[in-house]
């Protein structure tokens, strides 16, 4: 029988555009060529221009790069989790299914805040919950992306980042490097200034591809503009089969309360297992692995079938790391409803960003991104015009084999044991999803399902 195909694909974009774009007096250093004519040698300079270059290759696994220590790792997985519940406590206001990936977010606003000084720096950091340097935290998100893409894995993990500069701007070389370096994030040249809609169908293109199709449009019309100068773009697809997988067979509708006065039937898979489960604190956990048991998925489920909103109102990593420090495992009764998360349009994440603490990255006279470009004129500096994020969610059955077998085994019948009734997680209400990295506990992807009927 093949498995239920949880597919988690995120794209997230964040665009910089200078201050007042005035063009300068003269460029900081000329463009290179973009022929196919070898440059001649020279001194190598701190600034590098963003010449047209051929499509570069998406990052792929190094294996000389050395996996991240378990300190690196904790670290990184608590930065990235408490920031994961911060910006979920504000992305909430969405109504409906939802879903977020913070590792996506988290990753490129780290690369973002490697190129930012003073204070649009400092809240930066205060928002990512980062510890140390951006560069060592760089440094060991790039180990860790590395890592995730290991080949011998059972499940599929790939994490791009990308970025998209204009041709004639000028970007300082060390970025550039230390990006590329950690991440692969190579820089691509495009005509912003005379051609931002044809940059914009490029990108969305170069984010469909990474993606299988699964984000189109991540930036819509209108997220471009010909002051842009810079897009940092992160992709994320992870596609993995259940350790314990569902029988197509076994799936049928079932009710599901969407609102305490209204429901629906809705496909509902069912199977009977081991899992690691817990009912505490008014709520129940379901935690599914996945081939290889690397990763899970961790289900939330109110007891109270209204009682979502209230339990993402108190949601914080101190409270998630509590909830998953009492499951244990037991035989489970579970009926999960299949669902797919499929947002028409991005979200658009300045404001969620701002309100979280960091205004002045997106205040177009007083953010500092000198660390990324550093042109004489302050109309020319940059600042974080729009910031986008969608995420594609899907659990479904892909087809079916059929097997079968037969034994007959005969033993003594001897005195019944006692034994406990299993424990159910019904998820017939609206219910949270998180999915994690077990080896670290770094949450990958964070959503709800509302009404599993609709996309």
């Amino acid at each position: 029988m093949r498995s239920i195909l949880p597919v988690f694909v995120p794209g997230f974009v964040l665009s910089l555009a200078c201050a007042a774009c005035e063009p300068p007096a003269s460029p900081v250093s000329p463009p290179p060529s973009s022929g196919n004519a070898p440059a001649p040698s020279a001194p190598p300079s701190p600034a590098a221009s963003s010449a047209p270059t051929t499509e570069p290759t998406s990052a792929s696994y190094d294996p000389q790069k050395p996996a991240p220590s378990s300190a690196e790792l904790a670290a990184l997985a608590k930065s990235n989790n408490a920031f994961a519940f911060d910006f979920y406590a504000k992305a909430r206001a969405q109504k409906g299914n939802l879903a977020v990936s913070p590792l996506s977010i988290h990753t490129a606003l780290s690369m973002t805040w490697a190129g930012a000084k003073g204070e649009t720096a400092a809240q930066m950091k205060k928002v990512l919950h980062a510890e140390g340097s951006a560069d060592q935290a760089l440094d060991t998100a790039g180990k860790l992306v590395n890592s995730l893409d290991a080949p011998g894995q059972k499940v599929t993990l790939r994490v791009k980042n990308r970025l998209f500069g204009d041709k004639a701007y000028t970007f300082e070389k060390s970025f550039l490097d230390h990006g590329k370096a950690a991440f692969g994030a190579a820089l691509e040249s495009l005509d912003f200034k005379h051609d931002f809609e044809g940059g914009r169908a490029h990108i969305n293109g170069w984010i469909a591809r990474e993606t299988r199709d699964r984000i189109k449009d991540l930036i819509p019309a209108g997220g471009l503009n010909s002051d842009t100068r810079l897009v940092l773009t992160n992709a994320i697809y992870f596609l993995g089969d259940w350790e314990s997988q569902f029988n197509k067979d076994a799936t049928r509708p079932a009710a599901f309360h969407a609102t305490p006065g209204a429901s629906k039937d809705v496909p509902t898979m069912n199977q009977v297992e081991h899992f690691k489960f817990a009912a505490t604190d008014g709520v129940k956990l379901l935690e599914m692995p996945y081939e290889g048991g690397a990763f899970a998925m961790t289900l939330v489920l109110p007891d109270a079938p209204d009682g979502l909103d209230a339990l993402e109102g108190r949601l914080s990593a101190k409270t998630f790391d509590g909830w998953v420090s009492a499951l244990k495992h037991e035989r489970v009764v579970v009926a999960l409803p299949k669902f797919e998360v499929n947002p028409a349009s991005s979200l658009s994440l300045g404001d969620i960003l701002v309100s979280m603490g960091m205004p002045v990255a997106f205040d177009r006279d007083h953010a500092d991104f000198t660390g990324i470009a550093n042109p004489p004129s302050p109309a020319d500096r940059l600042y974080i015009s729009k910031v986008f994020h969608k995420a594609f969610v899907k659990l479904d059955e892909k087809g079916t084999e059929a097997a079968a077998a037969t034994a007959v085994v005969m033993a003594r019948a001897g005195s019944a044991a006692p034994s406990k009734p299993p424990a159910e997680f019904r998820a017939d209400h609206p219910f949270l999803f998180v999915l994690r990295d077990l080896r670290s506990g770094m949450i990958l992807f964070v959503g709800r399902v509302a009404d599993p009927s609709t996309t």
